[in-house]
């Protein structure tokens, strides 16, 4: 049995505690203790000691540790540990020259750090904490595969590898000047205009860099990673920031690199992304912040249903409790005899040169309607007008009797999760309902001693979800709630407002580009059309199946249903299902015969 002991540094506080983890550790061989002081003044778990009694995980009050034990065998597939009591992943994935590899899973779970070590920038270190090994010995490591091909390239100087990190927010940082000047520079000699036309960059080619939203950073980033070529691409969640079209035409762009007889690797969590980009997937699971495994390759189709099933078959393990299911058929609407409906009247609101045209609607009670559209269209426009945090062109001002909003882009304040909990929540915030039905799902359990400002994207999208889900409220608006969480996550959220809308007979608006967040979430459609930048017209609430054929019959995009799962799955372009679905006019649900 391999015994893996990990101390999250980041919620241990061995000053406040007393550390009773020390304290009531059971003396073994030789009354030698297995946790002790360490110099960097936090405890230090020695593994060969430890005899996985679980003490001092039930002592810790800010439930910093985590002891794991794992199959014996993994040992020798140690890839990197971040030091002593830390995060290790387990295997690493690979992909073979004109291919794309996906990679699925959750956040935390160890894919940035595989990505970083394909990368180049990270070198493994195979457990050795101290002074590590070189890239020749890392390829011994991996003898008679592809990845020790890859990694004798690689230090030879023989292999390219251009890297799209994640956090894109910090380009304008980095890089300056005017879009058309970035992406030259990058490209060299080669043009830029196939390029630039895929991804819609056109009208971005004179606007700084500093000045580009979080959407068309992305593009720029993709667009340069496509451009500066190489023998591997390495794409780490291209999807964040985009909408559905920008999603398929990005997908497109990166599925053509394939071409050059390029190796691709692409980590997101939009299974309809990895889906129309991905030939094979390696799937990773374990403990988020403890230990990551990969597995794989799967097949395309069998590896997003093994990750929807929450079963390995290559491993025999199951690494979730449950199965991520979908449902065929578009859901019923509320009945509106179970309660009154609330209303809005015709608006138009204007900035600058854009101008929004709401078309007179209702909600029904207890349902959750689902808002789509292309990015710059007006949706958390529509958002802020129900809201009442903005008035329409005559100055009138939306009044509900109560409401709870979460923006679209939180902001990080000065507080303790804990506090700004307990203030939405209020007396229900210390029950044992409100930490099982919402803090320990969403993950916020050993989040609420930590301060806002320190939170990642991924914490604070989720604190802020549970913020405004906590309040007591008549209507619940969230703009975009997917942003930085994985597909997990999202289905929890998805469960949350179901159940909320449901149980509380709210009224609940969701903004999102995420299609399977929708689908498993809403029981109506809110389609959002017209020019972006320059004009919106939202529609009234539809049925589902009438609002998705609307809205991708305009974006002309199919799904097709997965047999065995019921998952979407994008159509491609022109392909035998596409021309006969748009023949159907069945955009979306195709429904079974």
């Amino acid at each position: 049995m391999l015994r893996v002991a990990v101390i999250d540094l980041d919620h241990c506080q061995p000053t406040k505690c007393g550390t009773p983890c020390i304290a009531f550790c059971p003396p073994v061989r030789n009354k030698i203790e297995a946790i002790k002081m360490g110099e960097n003044g936090f405890p230090i778990i020695n593994e060969e000691l430890c005899i996985g009694c679980g003490i001092c995980v039930a002592k810790c009050p800010f439930e910093a540790i985590a002891i794991v034990n794992l199959p014996s065998e993994l040992g020798g597939d140690l890839i990197h540990q971040y030091g002593v009591n830390s995060f290790r992943l387990y295997r690493l994935p690979y992909a073979e020259p004109g291919t794309v590899t996906g990679l699925l899973g959750r956040n935390g779970i160890g894919k940035s750090t595989a990505l970083s070590i394909l990368a180049g920038q990270l070198k493994p270190n195979l457990g050795k904490l101290e002074d590590g090994y070189g890239w020749e010995e890392v390829a011994k490591r991996f003898r008679g595969t592809l990845i020790q091909d890859y990694f004798k390239k690689m230090s030879a100087g023989m292999l390219r590898v251009t890297y799209k990190p994640q956090n894109i927010t910090q380009i304008p940082r980095a890089v300056k000047g005017r879009v058309r000047e970035v992406l030259t520079r990058v490209a060299g000699s080669k043009p830029i205009d196939d390029v630039v036309k895929r991804l819609e960059l056109e009208h971005l080619l004179d606007r700084e860099v500093s000045a580009l939203s979080g959407g068309e950073l992305q593009r720029l980033a993709i667009a340069a990673a496509i451009l500066r070529g190489g023998d591997c691409y390495i794409f780490d969640e291209p999807s964040s920031f985009l909408d559905v079209r920008q999603r398929v035409r990005a997908a497109s762009a990166i599925r053509s690199l394939v071409g050059e007889g390029a190796r691709v690797f692409v980590a997101d969590h939009d299974l309809s992304f990895l889906d129309y980009v991905s030939d094979t997937i390696f799937i990773f699971y374990g403990e988020p912040g403890v230990y990551g495994i990969v597995s794989g390759p799967y097949s395309l189709s069998e590896g997003v249903n093994t990750y929807l099933e929450g079963y390995a078959p290559l491993e025999n393990v199951r690494f979730r409790r449950y199965e991520i299911a979908f449902s065929a058929h578009s859901p019923p609407a509320p009945d509106s005899a179970g309660g009154p409906s609330i209303y809005w009247y015709r608006m138009t609101k204007t900035y600058g040169s854009f101008r929004l045209v709401v078309e007179e609607g209702s909600a029904k009670m207890g349902e959750v309607v689902g808002i789509v559209g292309p990015n710059g269209i007006g949706k958390s426009t529509f958002i802020k007008l129900l809201a009442g945090i903005e008035s329409d062109d005559s100055g009138n001002r939306i009044e509900y009797r109560s409401l709870s909003y979460k923006p679209q882009h939180p902001e990080p304040r000065d507080e303790i999760v804990a506090d700004a909990l307990r203030r939405a929540a209020g007396k229900d915030f210390d029950t044992e309902l409100y930490r099982s039905e919402l803090l320990k799902p969403l993950g916020l359990d050993r989040l609420l001693d930590r301060n806002m400002m320190d939170l990642s994207g991924g914490e604070l999208q989720r604190v802020a979800i549970a913020e405004a889900l906590s309040k007591e409220a008549e209507i619940y608006l969230l703009d975009e709630p997917s942003a930085f969480l994985d597909v997990e996550e999202r289905y929890v959220v998805a469960r949350l407002l179901k159940r909320l809308a449901r149980e509380k007979g709210a009224y609940i608006f969701l903004v999102e580009h995420d299609l399977m967040l929708i689908d498993f979430a809403a029981t109506r459609l809110m389609v959002f059309t017209g020019q972006p930048g320059i004009e919106g017209h939202a529609l009234p609430p539809m049925g589902m199946r009438e609002g998705f054929n609307r809205f991708l019959s305009e974006l002309g995009i199919t799904f097709r249903r997965d047999r065995k799962s019921n998952r979407p799955r994008v159509n491609k372009p022109d392909s035998r299902l596409d021309r006969i679905q748009k023949e159907m006019g069945e955009y979306y649900y195709v429904e079974a015969g």
